[in-house]
């Protein structure tokens, strides 16, 4: 219990920054020799910060469901739709594999990029109707252990004209359904697999929670020069790691 308990912290406190928590908590499973398979492990405690999602963007949810957001509600469909019909035959095809370091370290260049681009004036400003498929490739590219889901898709919706903290939410907003799909997918495959981690879920959920309130408020206080470039470098850490481990 106590594993689980520790591996829901981590997913917490990884999920919303660009080093892998699937990677992370992937590799700790390993470390502390536990049965299950490492990534269904990661994936069974991501429906904890799915959760956390779902309870923190309540209002945005609900807006959503009832089609009062409709642009963005379009974009999700589309996203979610181009992640799954990405993800899971790579998941499928690669789950016991470790290779996402290479191209965490293409997404660290891309938000170095957009951090140079953003100081210098230059702006792409693609509409978000217009990123829904490449964001949704990035995220369903992100089952790849390793590469992170949230450093691809912040590095996809940088390409827009959007707010950091505007980045961050639609990031957050669009793992939800991505989630849920795998969550039902492991818990259809394997029930009691995945109702024994429940410690991990609950500590994901409350300490994702915590984490995800944190970086919200902080993205709203730096320009987005510096918001680019400290997620890019987070990239490049996790990269390194994830070689050197």
């Amino acid at each position: 219990m106590l594993d689980y308990i520790f591996l829901g912290i981590l997913q917490g406190l990884f999920e919303w920054i660009p080093l892998s928590s699937e990677g992370v908590v992937a590799l700790t499973s390993q470390f502390l020799v536990l049965k299950d398979n490492p990534i269904d492990i990661a994936l069974s405690l991501h429906l904890g910060t799915f959760l956390a999602v779902v309870f923190y963007f309540r209002n945005d949810w609900f807006k959503i469901l009832k089609f009062k957001n409709q642009k963005l509600t379009h974009f999700l469909l589309i996203s979610t739709f181009v992640s799954l019909v990405i993800g899971f035959p790579l998941y499928q095809a690669i789950k016991n594999m470790v290779i996402g370091s290479w191209l965490l370290m293409l997404i660290a260049c891309g938000l170095l990029l957009t951090a140079y681009f953003h100081n210098k004036k230059i702006k792409i400003g693609l509409k978000l109707e217009n990123l829904a498929v490449p964001v949704g490739f990035l995220q369903g590219m992100s089952v790849i252990p390793g590469l992170s889901r949230s450093g691809s898709t912040i590095f996809g919706l940088s390409l827009g004209d959007l707010k950091p903290d505007e980045i961050l939410k639609i990031s957050y907003l669009m793992s939800a359904p991505v989630v849920l799909a795998s969550g039902i997918y492991l818990f259809i495959n394997n029930p009691v697999f995945v109702l024994n981690t429940w410690p991990g879920l609950t500590s994901s959920f409350l300490v994702g929670t915590l984490t995800l309130d944190f970086l919200i408020k902080w993205s709203q206080k730096i320009n987005f020069f510096n918001f680019a470039l400290i997620f890019s470098i987070l990239c490049f850490l996790g990269a390194i790691l994830e070689l050197f481990a």
